[in-house]
């Protein structure tokens, strides 16, 4: 329920600070005195239109605060969850309007969206009055009420998770008839790239893998005849090898005449004839290496430019080849399997929506059903209203080609205000003051179903006679035992009704700088009869007027 309302500097509204109660509240006072800026003030913190003329003459800028006491499960709490906004304490809906236009937006001290403060404020608040265009004018709500009225909101729920699971299956066999018939048209290509990728048989980093062995065989060729060179001077007729041993073993035989002499120059011949052997060797080992058959280097080219032929072929990488044959592979099977997956997603699409269309028709059947009770429920408040000779009717209309994620149903509330008069949309047939009454019965036989925690009624009983306001006055009392109710009204037989009695006047000081503003003050029993009685007696308040108001406070709802 709304328990706080603070309002700065908007129109005549200087400085307003409101505590409200659960029950009826009224709001009472003099034409012009400024009732409906109290209420324009409301909407602008429930995320209304937004307009700078609505600050206070002289004003920079114009501030409403709406606190709210919500209990835990309400709907408001998931939505400043889903958006990040702690859900704890009480909700404070803040609207700082500029006097240039721009406009700034707090929840729960936090900035916010616009949006947002109007997604929050639907579930909190309704304002009602005799040209109202908001809660009636959607169809959709109506079949939101008339869901809430019976009790439908599980199986509501229900059909429309059919519903999404219907349509996603659709989805998903449109996507798939899609791939198959792309792939469809790329068949032959497909099949030709396979054949040509699966006889070519890529394998990762293979042309890394040819790419080094190729170069290795080309710098082979190059250095070749060179270690062949050094191979023959120290193998060929010219090798010093022969002539190094046969010097060595004459200086041997020599080395015992002088001893000693020869002994160092005898190990370092013998040394260097050993390593002149083992440079030999090496040199052979080096010739084996290098030689390589030239049909081999022809054979790496050969593949190596095939890989590489493909991969300027399919514009891939030769490394992705293996991964992209794996593919047109998985594509080809898909192509295969294609048409049996088409019926497989074609029979689970017919059992979902066979499935979203029992339950569908199982809500339709129940909301044929609440549909007359409501129409039963309004119709009995409608004779205290003095419109005993109108009609309210729900207009259901179930069609199963127009299926949607509510079921196969729309409801809209129609009205035949006399006898023999066609019926047509609430909002369209009814004038104002019907309409007002129509609300009201419509909402006492809701009672507090499918409605905000707080109403908000503007004038609905104007034009009516006593008999009528009086009648209003009872229901909305009886609205206000299940939520709040604030009612702006003109008939004293409302306000008599009222646990809350609020008085709206206009007061300024004379003189050059007069500054007019709006003053709200909740009154006691005693105020509260004398109210009421200028109210049924206009300016000149008699004692038959005290008295009369007396006897309104005093009787029973």
């Amino acid at each position: 329920m709304l328990v706080h309302l603070s309002i700065r500097d908007i129109v005549l509204i200087e400085r307003l600070d409101l505590s409200l109660k659960n029950g009826l509240s009224v709001l009472t006072g003099e034409t012009g005195a400024g009732k409906s800026i109290l209420l324009d003030a409301l909407s602008l913190a429930l995320g209304g239109r937004g307009d700078g003329s609505l600050v206070r003459h002289g004003a920079k800028q114009g501030e409403i605060s709406a606190v709210f006491d919500l209990p835990a499960g309400h709907r408001a709490r998931d939505l400043l969850r889903e958006n990040g906004f702690e859900d704890d304490g009480d909700l404070v809906l803040r609207r700082v309007q500029g006097a240039d236009g721009r406009t700034r937006v707090f929840v729960n001290d936090r900035p916010a969206s616009v949006a947002m403060m109007r997604d929050l404020g639907v579930g909190l608040v309704e304002i009602h009055g005799q040209h109202d265009d908001r809660a009636l004018v959607d169809p959709e709500a109506h079949r939101a009420l008339l869901d809430a009225f019976g009790g439908h909101q599980v199986e509501a729920q229900a059909v429309s998770a059919a519903f999404m699971k219907w349509r996603a299956a659709q989805a998903e066999l449109s996507r798939h008839r899609v791939r198959v018939e792309e792939a469809a048209r790329e068949a032959d290509y497909l099949r030709a790239c396979v054949d040509e990728l699966s006889e070519l048989q890529p394998l990762p980093g293979e042309e890394e893998e040819l790419a080094d062995k190729r170069q290795t065989m080309m710098r082979s060729e190059k250095i070749a005849s060179d270690v062949n060179d050094a191979h023959e001077e120290l193998s060929g007729p010219a090798s010093p090898i022969p002539a190094l041993a046969g010097l060595l073993r004459r200086l041997d035989r020599r080395k015992d005449e002088l001893p000693g002499l020869l002994d160092e120059a005898l190990s370092r011949l013998d040394a260097a004839l050993d390593s002149l052997s083992d440079a030999q060797m090496s040199l052979q080992g080096a010739l084996r290496s290098l030689e390589f058959d030239p049909r081999a280097l022809e054979t790496t080219e050969e593949r190596l430019f095939a890989l590489r032929a493909a991969g300027r072929k399919f514009n891939r990488p030769v490394d992705d080849l293996p991964a992209l044959a794996e593919k047109m592979i998985a594509d080809l099977a898909e192509l295969d399997a294609g048409e049996e997956r088409v019926a497989v997603l074609e029979r689970e699409v017919a059992e979902r929506r066979e499935h979203f269309h029992a339950l569908a028709a199982s809500l339709s059947a129940r909301r044929h059903e609440a549909a007359r009770l409501l129409e039963a429920a309004v119709m009995a408040e409608l004779p205290d209203l003095k419109l005993e000779r109108a009609q309210f009717i729900v207009e259901m209309v179930s069609d199963p080609e127009r299926a949607n994620e509510a079921g196969i149903d729309t409801a809209e509330f129609y009205v035949r205000t006399n006898p023999g008069t066609r019926a047509g949309p609430m909002m369209k047939v009814a004038s104002g003051g019907e309409l007002s009454r129509f609300l009201l019965a419509l909402k006492v036989a809701l009672a507090d179903r499918g409605s905000a925690p707080t109403l908000v009624f503007d004038e609905i009983d104007t034009g009516v006679g006593g008999a009528v306001a009086d009648a209003i006055g009872r229901r909305l009392k009886r609205l206000a035992e299940r939520v709040q109710v604030l009612s702006v009204t003109h008939a004293p037989q409302v306000a008599a009704r009222a646990a809350n009695h609020l008085l709206i006047s206009k007061s300024g000081a004379a003189g050059a700088e007069e500054r007019v503003a709006t003053r709200v003050a909740e009154m006691d029993l005693v105020a509260r009869r004398e109210e009421i009685a200028r109210m049924l007696a206009g300016e000149h308040v008699t004692e038959e007027a005290r008295a009369a108001a007396s006897r309104l406070i005093g009787q029973e709802a």
